[in-house]
């Protein structure tokens, strides 16, 4: 195992297309509910702790090498909004390109031949993790900080937010993505013995409410 591949899989350069997604933060922004860093930060760990510990152990189970089909299928159950299913899998179809590229492998190639249009972001994410030699906490580790990063990055974009105050808050938060991280791997391993349905499906009805919203702007900023 390399602690480095976990730097560059989390790395916000890692050309996955996460850049171009606010995670719900450009609808929140819009409606009043972020308006500087205390909204941000709230926003921020309503999500890790709802749809972000969900993914986060969809990523984990991947990673420990529990079937992506069949973890596929148990994200669509847990992503009620077309819109947001649609986004996870051109965020997955863009993970699925990069992680080919730098570190190939079979599980890779054959979920690129299972998946034309893409897979879930969070299972190609732990698949990728798991062809980079690491494990499932590190996979959960890397969707819990995407989940707060994005929106983090987008804050700073959409409110002229100072980008000192934005990374502070994602150092508040670190706590929680240790917990959440942690969390999503144990609960990765009992769905390895007891199936996809011991995975976590806690939910943000807001966000799928307002993506659905968002989708349907003529004009916008970021694509989700």
């Amino acid at each position: 195992m390399t602690r480095a591949a976990l730097l560059v899989l989390a790395d916000g350069r890692f050309p996955a297309g996460g850049h171009a997604h606010s995670g719900g933060a450009e609808p929140a922004v819009r409606a009043g509910r972020i308006r500087d860093a205390r909204d941000l930060e709230a926003f921020c760990r309503g999500r890790l702790h709802t749809t972000g510990l969900t993914s986060a152990a969809l990523a984990a189970a991947a990673a420990l090498g529990i079937d992506p089909a069949a973890l596929d299928e148990a994200a669509d159950a847990r992503t009620p909004s077309p819109a947001l299913r649609a986004t996870a899998r051109r965020l997955g179809r863009q993970m699925l390109r990069a992680a080919r590229a730098t570190w190939p492998g079979p599980e890779l190639d054959a979920l690129a031949t299972a998946f034309p249009r893409g897979a879930h972001q969070p299972v190609v994410l732990g698949l990728a993790a798991r062809s980079a030699g690491l494990g499932p906490r590190d996979a959960a580790h890397c969707v819990a900080y995407e989940a707060v990063s994005g929106p983090a990055t987008a804050a700073v974009r959409l409110l002229s937010l100072d980008p000192f105050q934005a990374t502070a808050v994602l150092a508040r938060l670190a706590p929680d993505m240790d917990l959440v991280a942690e969390r999503a791997a144990e609960q990765a391993a009992r769905a390895a013995h007891a199936g996809t349905d011991a995975l976590p499906a806690a939910s943000a009805p807001l966000l799928d409410i307002t993506a659905e919203q968002h989708a349907a702007w003529p004009v916008r900023l970021f694509a989700s």
